[in-house]
């Protein structure tokens, strides 16, 4: 069932207290009441900001086992007035890694690689120091590689992902022994797009498109890139100068795709949430794999499965990742075993949308206390 609300209105939901919120307050003291899902009006209220004259939008999507929510505010274009709507797309920016992930997994699936091969062994002119790293280690932040965008001055011509082993190389050394410790960087999934590419055959959008995006039926969704292909109902980004929102969308890092680089929309993500619940298309096992976290060399546990944070919030798994790049700042919350999701995007810089996700997922998993501090 799909409720949408652009306007204030009043939603209707099956309030219960379910089995396994009761369980836990009686063997983990977590801190779960009754599910309370924001009306309409309270959600207005909290995007507020996000809705007023001239102001860019967000467009917010609550998905609770089979019953989907779209709320959508403000503008997706304040140079045109365009309104934001439930087909909007906006750049996931840091959210697309979930997708470069799953791009790996499926090949792990297809046995065209494996988690284990060394990125040596995939990308040529990588520097000597870098023959420890294994892609496992790249999905999960735990190669010590430096982020390329160190690397590049604001003065810089746009970047591809194919420029980022160079740019890596300048580097003398790893921050640590790959499988040390955890270190986020960008770097690594724009060298995982390239292994996508090398092991496929295909350009890295391509892959995308015909693995993921095409079977789940996301028509608006894509690996974009300024001035080769086009974004159906495209979300520009903004930023507030001298009090006035104006357009900021480009970067010279945004045609690195691997690391930043789908524009989606709530509706598309609807299907990829259920997809993910119900058939995640490299098959359970590595699914689960990707949302554990990952072992350190010292036994202890890092923030990162390979492509979302992972953490316990109050006794339940929460899986979760935030998407920040010019123009558009992005939340992402789930809590899979519960089946709850809610993601927020907006298409302007700045404010914390995450933290609007969790206040929503509080909600509907009757949740109390303080959430669990975010690893990002």
């Amino acid at each position: 069932m799909r409720m949408f609300a652009q306007r204030p209105r009043t939603h209707r939901f099956v309030t219960f207290v379910p089995s396994w919120c009761a369980f836990l307050v009686l063997v983990t003291l977590t801190a779960c009441s009754r599910p309370q899902p924001m009306t309409g009006a309270q959600m207005d209220s909290l995007f507020a900001a996000y809705s007023a004259p001239g102001a860019p939008g967000a467009a917010v999507l609550v998905v609770h086992d089979s019953t989907v929510t779209i709320h959508t505010y403000g503008l997706a274009d304040v140079t045109t007035g365009e309104r934001v709507t439930a087909e909007s797309d906006f750049r996931l920016a840091s959210l697309t890694k979930q997708f470069t992930a799953t791009a790996i997994l499926l090949l792990a699936h297809d046995r065209e690689l494996s988690l284990d091969d060394p990125i040596t062994d995939r990308i040529v002119g990588m520097r000597e120091y870098a023959h420890g790293i294994e892609l496992r280690h790249l999905l999960t932040h735990t190669s010590g590689i430096w982020d390329y965008e160190d690397f590049v001055p604001d003065s810089a011509p746009p970047m591809h992902d194919a420029d980022v082993p160079g740019l890596v190389a300048r580097a003398d050394s790893l921050y640590f022994a790959p499988g040390d410790k955890y270190r986020y960087s960008n770097s690594g999934y724009a060298l995982l797009a390239l292994t996508v590419e090398r092991a496929s055959g295909k350009q890295f959008a391509t892959f995308l498109h015909d693995r993921i995006f095409a079977p789940l039926r996301m028509t608006g969704t894509v690996a974009h890139v300024e001035g080769i292909d086009t974004v159906p109902h495209r979300a520009f980004g903004s930023s507030e100068k001298d009090g006035q929102w104006i357009r900021t969308d480009q970067s010279n890092t945004s045609a690195v795709l691997g690391d930043g680089g789908v524009y989606t929309n709530v509706e598309d993500l609807s299907k990829w949430v259920r997809a993910l619940w119900t058939a995640p298309l490299p098959g359970t096992e590595l699914q689960q794999r990707a949302w554990t976290p990952a072992t350190l060399a010292d036994g202890s546990a890092g923030p990162y499965g390979m492509g979302w944070f992972v953490d316990t919030d109050r006794g339940l798994r929460r899986l979760s990742h935030h998407g920040e790049t010019r123009g558009f700042t992005n939340g992402y919350v789930m809590y899979p075993d519960q089946k709850v999701a809610v993601i927020v995007l907006t298409n302007r810089g700045g404010g914390a949308p995450w933290d609007l996700a969790q206040r929503i997922a509080d909600g509907e998993l009757g949740l109390s206390g303080i959430p669990g501090k975010f690893g990002f």
